[in-house]
């Protein structure tokens, strides 16, 4: 807990807009693919 309020404390001094990489294309394809995984394997 301590690391991550030391790293919250740090990125609020420069804080900087979240930069998608991905299209919501590749981001859905990537979870269809994940979700078949899951269902194949019986969970």
């Amino acid at each position: 807990e301590r690391d991550i309020r030391a790293w919250i404390k740090l990125w609020n001094e420069d804080p900087r807009p979240f930069a998608w990489v991905k299209t919501a294309d590749e981001i859905l394809e990537r979870l269809a693919g994940y979700l078949q995984r899951i269902k194949d394997s019986g969970h």
